[in-house]
């Protein structure tokens, strides 16, 4: 049996098929990124057009906007909070609010300021949900021309696809709801069985999953890096075999949610090999891009899937009037907050993620990190995306492997100055962790001018290292309530709020 599991298995009829669907959709997805500024502004018309007898089209007099420029001036950029009286009206059973008819799902997601936030998802805005996954697989294939993942199990580590009614409307996770529009010829490959997708204590799901995995033909995963991270560290423990050995048609990993190259190195030392990977970046709000290519950087920008993109330079975005750009003008490698006008009826709509751009033919962008995730505690203003490449510079050239970090400012230091101090789990330590923690600071101050300038000007000390316990992050997610699913750690805190709840997780 062992030998004819390792077997590649022959190709069937539906990994045959996929290859012609897969040259035939990339080629329209790439005919839309080139054209991606036409695209746009077809796109935002038909917004307009679709939504000007909606309450919210109505309230900001939609049927007199000719232009982009009049659109800025008569609709403002909003978050959930100021949204929220729309979002009220529509669970109060009003139709017409912010789009046609009423949302046929509310996606929940934690808030801030409002506690759990609603976002609607319509007829009209699902397939963007769908297709835009389909799309990132189909465009793997026609590049790479391995279609053969499509035959074996495929598993999708989300949250539960249970849902309830709000308001009337059928209400759940992001993961859950698009579970419940798994394409048929798909549904006998998905993993884990619908019982264990319910469970809701993370642990116990994961254990479950490995039960129903173990002896599967599993050929593509799909997750956060760090809870696959978990799933692959309980395959081990139960079968002492990296997960290669377990699962050798296992092709292709799809992730999103956070950069994947802090988790790189353990991801493929637990799988005992590399591995394609496809990264894509949904969101609650909308399905935002996905990587289209192996050998490009960047992930494919979705411009034509109803939504409207806007893009502020995220030194402004707590301006009271910030600079509003559209795809047209916005530049290569500028650190910008992404604003969305989607056919779910979000209007001016700032998630709070940053991104740049590092290709407009096609247009493609990578994920920089959160417009309130940053470190400006002494004006440094340091953001996710430059700690992240001076810690792994360092880590890569050392082979030291990191298993999860955050970092937080360190304002009164009564054994010396100010200082950033950097909470890290490792894999694999340096050899000397002082001068590891010395090199990290110094590509830190190559990355960021404003913190070399605070370093040289003597009003911080270098960065300090400490050193928590193994398992520390995944428990301190645990005593949140917050293992798995979608959930992420903060990787920077401009105060010491997740600091000081790490402490009790450090290392004597």
């Amino acid at each position: 049996m062992g030998i004819v599991i390792a077997m590649k298995l022959p190709f069937s009829v539906k990994s045959i098929l996929a290859r012609p669907l897969a040259k035939e959709i990339s080629r329209q997805i790439y005919k839309s990124s080139r054209d991606g500024i036409y695209v746009q502004k077809k796109v935002f018309r038909k917004l307009l057009k679709d939504a000007r007898f909606t309450v919210f089209g109505r309230d900001h007099h939609f049927a007199s906007i000719s232009s982009y420029e009049d659109f800025k001036k008569k609709v403002p950029i909003r978050d959930y909070e100021q949204l929220k009286p729309y979002i009220d009206r529509i669970i109060n059973g009003e139709r017409n609010v912010l789009w046609k008819e009423k949302p046929i799902y509310f996606a929940k997601t934690s808030g801030t300021t409002s506690g759990t936030k609603y976002i609607p998802i319509t007829k009209d805005s699902i397939s963007n949900h769908i297709n835009t996954a389909r799309n990132a697989l189909l465009c793997y294939i026609a590049e790479t021309g391995n279609a053969q993942f499509v035959d074996g199990k495929m598993i999708f580590l989300s949250g539960s696809p249970e849902l309830e009614r709000v308001g009337g409307i059928w209400t759940g996770r992001l993961s859950g709801i698009v579970n419940h529009h798994v394409p048929g010829y798909l549904r006998k490959n998905q993993m884990p069985s619908y019982k264990t997708n319910c469970i809701e204590d993370w642990e116990k799901k994961v254990d479950q999953i490995v039960d129903e995995t173990l002896k599967e033909n599993m050929s593509l995963i799909s997750g956060i890096p760090p809870w696959v991270q978990m799933y692959f560290d309980k395959l081990q423990e139960k079968t002492g075999k990296d997960i290669n050995s377990l699962f050798p048609n296992f092709s292709v990993f799809v992730h999103g949610g956070v950069n994947y190259e802090p988790y790189r190195s353990k991801l493929e030392a637990s799988i005992g090999k590399s591995i394609d990977t496809i990264e894509t970046y949904p969101a609650s709000e909308g399905f935002i891009a996905f990587q289209d290519s192996q050998k490009e950087k960047g992930l494919l920008l979705n411009v034509d899937s109803g939504i409207f993109f806007e893009f502020v330079p995220a030194k402004e975005i707590f301006n009271e009037n910030p600079t509003r750009l559209s795809l047209a003008d916005v530049k290569m490698g500028e650190n910008y907050a992404i604003i969305l006008n989607t056919n779910a009826g979000l209007w001016g709509y700032c998630i709070g993620d940053t991104v740049k751009f590092v290709s407009k033919n096609p247009y493609r962008l990578v994920v920089t990190g959160r417009i309130k995730h940053f470190i400006s505690a002494f004006g440094e203003h340091v953001i996710a995306e430059e700690v992240e490449k001076a810690l792994l510079s360092v880590a890569n050239e050392e082979s030291v492997e990191i298993i999860e970090f955050s970092v937080a400012p360190v304002v009164e230091n009564k054994k010396g100055l100010p200082h950033h101090e950097w909470f890290v789990e490792f894999g694999k330590m340096p050899n000397d962790i002082d001068t590891f923690a010395g090199r990290v600071d110094q590509e830190l101050q190559k990355q960021n001018i404003y913190y070399k300038d605070l370093i040289d000007g003597g009003v911080l000390e270098t960065l300090k290292i400490t050193l928590m316990q193994k398992d520390a992050f995944r428990n301190y997610m645990k005593s949140k309530g917050k293992l798995g699913g979608q959930n992420k750690v903060p990787r920077l805190s401009d105060n010491r709020e997740i600091a000081s709840e790490l402490e009790q997780f450090v290392q004597n």
